[in-house]
Protein backbone atom coordinates (compact mmCIF):
# COMPACT_ATOMS: atom_id res chain seq x y z
CA UNK A 1 0.00 0.00 0.00
CA UNK A 2 2.53 2.35 1.05
CA UNK A 3 5.22 1.47 -1.98
CA UNK A 4 1.70 2.42 -4.48
CA UNK A 5 1.07 5.30 -2.49
CA UNK A 6 4.83 6.93 -2.60
CA UNK A 7 4.71 6.01 -6.35
CA UNK A 8 1.22 7.77 -7.13
CA UNK A 9 2.15 10.89 -5.22
CA UNK A 10 5.81 10.76 -6.94
CA UNK A 11 3.95 11.23 -10.73
CA UNK A 12 1.50 13.81 -9.61
CA UNK A 13 4.81 15.75 -8.25
CA UNK A 14 6.69 14.62 -11.02
CA UNK A 15 4.04 15.90 -13.19
CA UNK A 16 3.61 19.37 -11.69
CA UNK A 17 7.39 19.85 -11.93
CA UNK A 18 7.25 18.86 -15.90
CA UNK A 19 4.59 21.81 -16.64
CA UNK A 20 6.02 24.13 -14.25
CA UNK A 21 9.13 23.88 -16.12
CA UNK A 22 7.29 23.84 -19.77
CA UNK A 23 5.93 26.57 -18.76
CA UNK A 24 8.32 28.49 -17.72
CA UNK A 25 10.37 27.47 -20.79
CA UNK A 26 7.35 29.03 -22.64
CA UNK A 27 7.41 32.13 -21.09
CA UNK A 28 10.91 32.67 -20.94
CA UNK A 29 11.18 32.39 -24.60
CA UNK A 30 7.95 34.43 -25.24
CA UNK A 31 9.18 37.58 -22.71
CA UNK A 32 12.76 37.35 -25.10
CA UNK A 33 10.78 37.21 -28.64
CA UNK A 34 8.40 40.00 -27.34
CA UNK A 35 11.18 42.14 -26.53
CA UNK A 36 12.97 41.32 -29.55
CA UNK A 37 10.48 42.83 -31.11
CA UNK A 38 10.14 45.96 -29.26
CA UNK A 39 7.21 44.89 -27.61
CA UNK A 40 7.84 43.51 -23.98
CA UNK A 41 5.44 41.60 -22.04
CA UNK A 42 4.09 43.93 -19.05
CA UNK A 43 3.66 40.79 -16.95
CA UNK A 44 7.15 38.60 -17.96
CA UNK A 45 9.13 39.48 -15.12
CA UNK A 46 6.65 39.46 -12.12
CA UNK A 47 5.21 35.75 -13.39
CA UNK A 48 8.57 34.58 -14.00
CA UNK A 49 9.69 35.21 -10.91
CA UNK A 50 6.23 33.28 -9.51
CA UNK A 51 6.86 30.59 -12.09
CA UNK A 52 10.88 29.87 -10.58
CA UNK A 53 9.35 29.69 -6.84
CA UNK A 54 6.89 27.53 -7.66
CA UNK A 55 9.28 25.12 -9.45
CA UNK A 56 11.33 25.39 -6.61
CA UNK A 57 8.86 24.51 -3.75
CA UNK A 58 7.20 21.41 -5.81
CA UNK A 59 10.66 20.72 -6.78
CA UNK A 60 12.03 20.23 -3.77
CA UNK A 61 8.92 18.10 -2.28
CA UNK A 62 9.71 15.71 -5.57
CA UNK A 63 13.50 15.66 -4.19
CA UNK A 64 12.25 14.94 -0.81
CA UNK A 65 10.39 12.08 -1.76
CA UNK A 66 13.71 10.34 -3.56
CA UNK A 67 15.90 11.85 -0.88
CA UNK A 68 17.90 13.52 -3.12
CA UNK A 69 19.00 16.64 -1.08
CA UNK A 70 22.04 17.47 0.24
CA UNK A 71 23.21 15.12 3.71
CA UNK A 72 26.50 14.27 4.94
CA UNK A 73 25.70 10.17 4.51
CA UNK A 74 29.27 9.38 5.23
CA UNK A 75 29.02 11.24 8.85
CA UNK A 76 26.43 9.31 9.79
CA UNK A 77 27.21 5.80 7.94
CA UNK A 78 30.63 5.75 10.14
CA UNK A 79 28.36 5.70 13.58
CA UNK A 80 27.12 2.39 14.64
CA UNK A 81 23.86 1.51 13.68
CA UNK A 82 21.61 2.10 17.18
CA UNK A 83 23.34 6.10 16.98
CA UNK A 84 22.67 6.03 13.31
CA UNK A 85 18.86 5.63 13.43
CA UNK A 86 18.92 8.46 16.48
CA UNK A 87 21.04 10.88 14.41
CA UNK A 88 18.60 10.18 11.21
CA UNK A 89 15.34 10.25 13.21
CA UNK A 90 16.64 13.46 14.91
CA UNK A 91 17.04 15.15 11.44
CA UNK A 92 13.99 14.01 10.01
CA UNK A 93 12.64 15.81 13.46
CA UNK A 94 14.10 19.33 12.90
CA UNK A 95 12.83 18.88 9.02
CA UNK A 96 9.50 18.28 10.28
CA UNK A 97 9.68 21.10 12.99
CA UNK A 98 10.67 24.08 9.98
CA UNK A 99 8.23 22.79 7.88
CA UNK A 100 5.69 23.28 10.40
CA UNK A 101 6.68 26.67 11.29
CA UNK A 102 7.13 27.58 7.19
CA UNK A 103 3.07 25.88 6.66
CA UNK A 104 1.99 28.42 9.67
CA UNK A 105 4.04 31.29 8.58
CA UNK A 106 2.63 30.55 4.87
CA UNK A 107 -1.06 30.67 6.07
CA UNK A 108 -0.24 33.85 8.22
CA UNK A 109 1.41 35.22 4.83
CA UNK A 110 -2.19 34.65 2.74
CA UNK A 111 -3.92 36.33 5.45
CA UNK A 112 -1.81 39.47 5.06
CA UNK A 113 -2.06 39.75 1.45
CA UNK A 114 -5.83 39.01 1.54
CA UNK A 115 -7.43 41.65 -1.16
CA UNK A 116 -3.55 42.25 -2.84
CA UNK A 117 -2.83 41.56 -6.84
CA UNK A 118 -0.50 41.02 -9.03
CA UNK A 119 1.56 44.41 -10.22
CA UNK A 120 1.10 43.67 -13.81
CA UNK A 121 -1.71 41.52 -13.73
CA UNK A 122 -4.60 42.97 -11.36
CA UNK A 123 -6.85 40.14 -11.91
CA UNK A 124 -4.94 37.57 -9.85
CA UNK A 125 -4.58 37.20 -6.12
CA UNK A 126 -1.61 37.51 -4.35
CA UNK A 127 -3.00 34.39 -2.74
CA UNK A 128 -3.41 32.20 -5.55
CA UNK A 129 0.72 32.85 -6.21
CA UNK A 130 1.42 33.02 -2.90
CA UNK A 131 -0.16 29.33 -1.95
CA UNK A 132 2.78 27.78 -2.76
CA UNK A 133 4.39 28.34 0.85
CA UNK A 134 2.50 26.41 2.75
CA UNK A 135 1.15 23.79 -0.02
CA UNK A 136 4.68 22.90 -0.88
CA UNK A 137 5.28 22.74 2.99
CA UNK A 138 2.47 20.51 3.50
CA UNK A 139 3.97 18.51 0.18
CA UNK A 140 7.35 18.11 1.75
CA UNK A 141 6.27 16.97 4.61
CA UNK A 142 4.00 14.22 3.08
CA UNK A 143 7.49 13.24 1.00
CA UNK A 144 9.45 12.66 4.28
CA UNK A 145 6.74 11.06 5.60
CA UNK A 146 6.46 7.94 2.90
CA UNK A 147 9.80 8.12 2.93
CA UNK A 148 10.43 7.65 6.60
CA UNK A 149 10.32 4.00 6.48
CA UNK A 150 13.44 3.67 3.90
CA UNK A 151 15.07 6.12 6.18
CA UNK A 152 14.55 3.53 9.41
CA UNK A 153 15.72 0.59 7.12
CA UNK A 154 18.89 2.49 5.93
CA UNK A 155 19.80 3.44 9.12
CA UNK A 156 19.36 0.19 10.80
CA UNK A 157 21.17 -1.89 7.96
CA UNK A 158 23.64 -0.69 5.39
CA UNK A 159 23.43 2.91 5.77
CA UNK A 160 22.58 5.28 4.01
CA UNK A 161 23.45 5.79 -0.28
CA UNK A 162 25.83 8.80 -1.13
CA UNK A 163 23.38 10.25 -3.89
CA UNK A 164 25.74 13.09 -5.12
CA UNK A 165 28.58 10.41 -5.49
CA UNK A 166 26.52 8.16 -7.26
CA UNK A 167 25.58 11.35 -9.72
CA UNK A 168 29.24 12.24 -9.90
CA UNK A 169 30.69 8.66 -10.64
CA UNK A 170 28.26 7.22 -12.84
CA UNK A 171 27.26 3.45 -13.46
CA UNK A 172 29.30 3.37 -9.59
CA UNK A 173 27.17 2.48 -6.77
CA UNK A 174 28.08 3.90 -3.72
CA UNK A 175 29.10 1.61 -1.33
CA UNK A 176 27.56 2.55 2.21
CA UNK A 177 30.62 2.72 4.94
CA UNK A 178 30.65 0.07 7.47
CA UNK A 179 32.49 -0.07 11.04
CA UNK A 180 34.49 -2.33 12.83
CA UNK A 181 34.21 -5.95 11.90
CA UNK A 182 32.01 -5.86 9.30
CA UNK A 183 33.58 -2.50 7.30
CA UNK A 184 37.12 -4.40 7.33
CA UNK A 185 35.19 -7.79 5.99
CA UNK A 186 33.21 -6.03 3.26
CA UNK A 187 36.42 -3.97 2.34
CA UNK A 188 38.27 -7.45 1.95
CA UNK A 189 40.86 -6.87 4.37
CA UNK A 190 41.84 -9.27 7.08
CA UNK A 191 39.62 -9.26 10.59
CA UNK A 192 41.90 -9.53 13.56
CA UNK A 193 39.89 -11.48 16.33
CA UNK A 194 41.11 -10.65 19.88
CA UNK A 195 42.42 -6.77 19.68
CA UNK A 196 44.93 -5.60 17.69
CA UNK A 197 48.37 -7.13 18.07
CA UNK A 198 51.75 -5.38 18.94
Amino acid sequence: MLPMLRTGFGRVLEAIVVFLVVALTVIIIAGFVFRSFGSSLVWYDEVASIGLAWLTYYGSALAALRGAHIGFPGIVNAMPPRLRLAVALFGEACVFLFFIVLTYTGMEVLMILEGDTLVSLPSIPLQLTQSVIPIGAVLFMIAELLRLPDVIKSALGDGFVDHELEEALPGIEAPPVHTGAQGAAAAGSPVLEGGPRR
